[in-house]
């Protein structure tokens, strides 16, 4: 299984430069679907900006997607990112913009030219999501379910390598959990993506058990899959 995540010995720092997390180490396969678990303020997110290039790694080893995060520079951080799908809490539609015109935005801010290809990539995406439907809705128009749907059409518009997930169900219901969470675990078994998925929420561990990765302590325990608090 080949590596897209593989930190070894690493201190991850917040901005102001203190230590949140020493000395771990963390490697993600291809295709492996990882939950990260921690309490608020643990250091969940500081790893995950760290991961996409919005923290700088100071001290041990990082790569990820084949990109090396403590020599990355500022000028190739878009090329990483391409590598990447991100989805957050919050949605962050461009709310005057429709479902096509949110995905083309990205489309062509990642160096898309073709109006053919885009056209068929944003077919495929949500698709994907089985949302095709709603290609031409308002944000506005859609319930949080179907945003987050959409939230995860566009990180998938660029095939990426890795898709972080930063409580991605935080603002749904448990039963809209429950299937973005199942669309979430299909996709990256369709596209071979590897998921980092940082959440609270112990239900969906339980109800979706997968590889889980605790951070105690400042740092990173490897559980045995189980939910157990």
């Amino acid at each position: 299984m080949q590596p897209i995540v593989r930190l070894l010995n690493a201190d991850i720092c917040q901005q102001d430069g203190r230590v949140v997390l020493e000395n771990i180490s963390l490697t993600i396969g291809q295709g492996e679907f990882t939950y990260l678990i921690g309490k608020t303020g643990s250091g969940k997110t500081s790893l995950l900006k760290t991961l996409y290039a919005a923290l700088p790694l100071t001290k041990g080893k990082g790569e990820v997607a084949g990109f090396d995060l403590s020599t990355i520079s500022r000028h190739n951080v878009h090329l990483l990112r391409r590598q990447l799908g991100i989805v957050f809490q919050d949605f962050n539609l461009l709310t005057d913009r429709n479902v096509e015109e949110n995905l083309l935005f990205v489309l062509r801010a990642t160096g898309w030219k073709d109006p053919v290809e885009m056209n068929q990539r944003i077919q495929e995406v949500l698709d994907g999501v089985q949302l095709a439907q709603k290609r031409h809705a308002m944000p506005f128009e859609l319930s949080g379910g179907e945003q987050q749907r959409i939230v995860l059409a566009r990180a998938l518009l660029n095939r990426p390598a890795l898709l972080i997930a930063d409580e991605p169900t935080g603002n749904l219901d448990p039963e809209t959990s429950d299937d973005v969470l199942l669309l979430m675990r299909n996709l990256a078994k369709t596209y071979n993506t590897a998921v980092l998925c940082a959440t609270h929420d112990y239900r969906i561990l339980q109800n979706f058990p997968a590889r889980i990765v605790r951070i105690r302590n400042g740092k990173l325990i490897e559980d045995d899959g189980s939910a157990a608090q």
